[in-house]
Formats: C-alpha cells, sequence, structure tokens
C-alpha cells in the first residue's frame, strides 16, 4: 500500500479505537442501569439510545451538525470555553463515529448483564458485601467477556461509519479521511483500483473485530 493508503488506515483504527474508549465509561453504566434497574421514562432511553441504529446516518450527522457548529448551542460553548473545533476536523470524525457505535456497545454489554446470575449478586450482598463491591467482584467479571465483545462490535461499527462522519467531519485529505470515505472519494475520481485496495483493508480490519467479538460471546456462553 502507499503511504497515503497506510495513513488512512491509521487513522480509522485510531479514531474506531479513541470513540470506543470514551464511550465505555457512559455505555457500561448505562447497560448496567437497563438490565438491572426500573424507572419512569426508561423506555424513553431504551428508544433514543436505539435511534442510531434504525435513522439514516445523515439525519444523526445533521443534527450533530447542528448541535456542533460554531453557531451550535455544544459546538459554540466548546470554542468559547476550551477553543476545541469540532466540526470538519478529527474531533468531529470522532463525536460521529462515537454516536453511531455507542447502541451497540449498549445492546450487547445489557445481554451480558442481564445474562449474570443475580443469585450470585444476592449471596454476595449476604455476606457483607456493599453495591460497589459486588459490582466490580462480582457483576462486571461474570460480564466481562461480553463486554469486550461489546467494545468490539463497536469498534468494528466505528471502522465503516460514512454517513454521520460525511456530514459532521467531511472530506479533508490528511485530515478527516477515514476508509469509508476516502473509498468513496475515490470511487468519485475514477480510481476503482485504489479504491478496492482501501476496501480490502476496510473488510479485513472489520472481519478482524467482528471474529474477535463472536468468539468471545461464545467463550462467554460455553462458561
Amino acid at each position: 500500500m502507499s503511504a497515503e493508503a497506510w495513513q488512512i488506515t491509521w487513522f480509522t483504527a485510531g479514531v474506531a479505537a479513541l470513540s470506543t474508549l470514551l464511550i465505555l465509561p457512559v455505555g457500561v453504566p448505562l447497560a448496567w442501569l437497563l438490565a438491572r434497574r426500573d424507572w419512569p421514562g426508561k423506555s424513553v432511553v431504551e428508544t433514543l439510545v436505539a435511534l442510531p441504529l434504525v435513522m439514516p446516518p445523515v439525519a444523526t450527522g445533521l443534527l450533530l451538525l447542528k448541535l456542533l457548529g460554531r453557531r451550535g448551542p455544544l459546538g459554540g460553548w466548546l470554542e468559547r470555553t476550551f477553543g476545541w473545533e469540532i466540526v470538519f476536523t478529527w474531533r468531529g470524525v470522532v463525536v460521529a463515529t462515537a454516536v453511531m457505535s455507542f447502541p451497540l456497545l449498549v445492546r450487547t454489554a445489557r445481554v451480558a448483564f442481564e445474562g449474570v446470575n443475580p443469585r450470585l449478586e444476592q449471596v454476595a450482598r449476604t455476606l457483607g458485601a456493599g453495591p460497589w463491591r459486588v459490582f466490580f467482584t462480582i457483576t462486571l467479571p461474570l460480564a466481562a467477556r461480553g463486554l469486550v465483545a461489546g467494545g468490539l462490535m463497536a469498534f468494528a461499527r466505528a471502522l465503516g461509519e460514512f454517513g454521520a462522519t460525511i456530514m459532521v467531519a467531511g472530506y479533508i485529505p490528511g485530515a478527516t479521511a477515514t476508509l469509508s470515505l476516502s473509498i468513496y472519494h475515490l470511487v468519485q475520481l475514477g480510481r476503482d483500483a485504489e479504491a478496492l485496495s482501501l476496501l480490502g483493508v476496510s473488510v479485513a480490519l472489520a472481519f478482524g473485530a467482528v471474529w474477535l467479538s463472536e468468539l468471545f460471546l461464545r467463550r462467554r456462553s460455553s462458561s
């Protein structure tokens, strides 16, 4: 591959990894709440979490664009407070991929928490363990394989994100060019051979992430 193709590949993998790490601290606790607790408005939260899965990605991207643009409520505040520009920067790519992969993480993590036998947690409580100790010594270790699988699925989704990213970050060579955006750009220019090369890389990365995710899920179900 060319140096440009390597740069695009590393950028895409790095952005996907960063976006996955950013959603873990929010997605895992939310998945636990959805799996273990009932509260007013829970169905609304479940619906909001699932929306990026069913909405057109460009629609999600448009919402993010209005929210994070310089004149948007959040984007304007971030620029005034921290000097951060989000739209049409690498940060925009991270935000778009994080939003689009968040539902997969939450859904997979929720299933993992639901698979933990509540009786084990109850036994630990009867022995004097507090809620946090129960979570970190019983619940989290037993759900760990499912959580890793959810993180890998989120990573795979981030690798292939296109619709929201093109709206929020655009295609800027060397700045926001991911694998999916670059493939589309090369096809538009008629450079099909280069597009197919990047397609092969994209398929290989996605296949590896999904294969590892399924491997963790199989080991979890057999244990």
